[in-house]
């Protein structure tokens, strides 16, 4: 039964919307990461690798990770961050293609994607192009020049949802690669990852799956594949014999390629703990949860904050567990609500950005959401100078 608000911290009185950005602190966690300092780093030192299975950690987790993604086990890795998996899984797509030179995105990407992408380009010297479109324009532009489609199924400003079957078989069709960025889709909504067929998938787990501020990323390569890619990334890890100290790389069986250096274990042990919330779970459930909530917020918002434009899209069925707003003083209003104890986040040029994730949010929080929000635009709280200067993270 949704929320299940008693299974994190949260500070009281305080209504969270922004864990599409920073997931909240599970309970049990900090208990977690404070035995595994004490009695496994502490105690066993080096011996930890062996003993506390360390060295297994990111296939453990991985797994975890695979059962929310619709993925089968061995499929998924984990270790480094969004866009180094991202450039993984980009180069190794266009190898896949040697003779197409088009790596085809949209304009709703996350920008670190496409800066992966550029790299890469510049990097291989051999007349690649990134071709960006309009999101509703992406499956038209989809032809037989693509080497690679890479898409975020969920767009990070809007909450536009991409729609992976559809989008994987029009790639097919035209004899391109695919690859999903699952950066706001993993924990928010339900992905069958395996049914669609796609090449690759990536993405972070500090998001809806809470695994704190720097937790590490995922890489899915589709199991018949899994042997034959050859990783741009050569890590030591990733080594078929790791602790041979060969000078020369030979890539380890399936998805274990794809390990790069060594994998942050205090990270991966909050995480791993984490994902143990997932056990009671249903996301069928979650996602009907998510849509009521965004829905209503929708509705209330619209009939009490006149100088808001809705930019998510309409349609719950097109739209992931977000919901953007535009307003020209969106940073100071943002600021402005933060103050009143309502964290949603802020994106350029315009947008105020709410996430909604049923773990921890109920109907009546929506409702004293929309009330602080209705007395900072009603009362034009935002024009506070204090509100005004922009801080490093928006």
């Amino acid at each position: 039964m949704l929320p299940i608000k008693d299974k994190f911290h949260l500070p009281e009185g305080l209504i969270y919307l922004d864990g599409n950005s920073l997931g909240p602190l599970p309970v049990g966690v900090d208990q977690v990461i404070a035995a595994m300092a004490r009695d496994q780093w502490g105690a066993n030192l080096i011996k930890g690798w062996n003993v506390d299975g360390w060295m297994d950690q990111p296939t453990r987790v991985g797994n975890q990770i695979a059962c929310l993604i619709g993925a089968p086990s061995g499929s998924v890795t984990m270790g480094d961050t969004l866009s180094v998996k991202v450039y993984q899984a980009l180069s190794a797509g266009v190898r896949m293609r040697p003779d197409r030179k088009f790596i085809l995105s949209d304009s709703g990407n996350f920008p670190s994607d496409l800066y992966m992408a550029q790299g890469l380009i510049q990097q291989l010297g051999q007349g690649h192009e990134l071709r960006i479109v309009a999101p509703e324009d992406v499956s038209d532009a989809i032809d037989d020049d693509v080497a690679v489609v890479m898409i975020t199924q969920v767009d990070y400003r809007t909450g536009r949802m991409h729609d992976l079957v559809t989008l994987t078989a029009k790639a097919h069709a035209a004899g391109a690669v695919m690859l999903w960025d699952l950066a706001h889709s993993a924990g928010a909504i339900p992905v069958a990852l395996e049914e669609t067929g796609c090449e690759f998938a990536v993405g972070c787990t500090y998001k809806y799956l809470n695994g704190g501020p720097g937790a590490p990323a995922f890489i899915y390569v589709r199991s018949d594949l899994a042997d034959q890619i050859d990783p741009a990334l050569a890590g030591w890890l990733g080594h078929e014999a790791p602790f041979a100290f060969e000078p020369t790389y030979r890539p380890a069986p399936g998805i274990s390629r794809m390990r790069v250096g060594t994998p942050p274990v205090i990270q991966m042990t909050a995480l791993e703990e984490a994902l143990k919330i997932w056990d009671d779970v249903d996301m069928q459930d979650l996602r009907a949860a998510s849509v009521a909530l965004c829905e209503l917020f929708i509705n209330e918002v619209e009939a009490r904050c006149p100088d808001l434009t809705l930019v998510s899209p309409r349609d719950a069925a097109m739209r992931g567990s977000q919901v953007s707003f535009a307003f020209e003083q969106g940073y100071a209003a943002m600021q402005a609500l933060i103050a009143h104890n309502v964290i949603g986040d802020f994106r350029a040029p315009n947008v105020m950005r709410f996430g909604f994730t049923p773990l921890y949010i109920g109907a009546d929080d929506v409702l004293r959401a929309v009330d602080v929000l209705e007395m900072v635009m009603s009362k034009k709280l935002w024009a506070d100078p204090k509100y005004q200067t922009r801080a490093k993270v928006t």
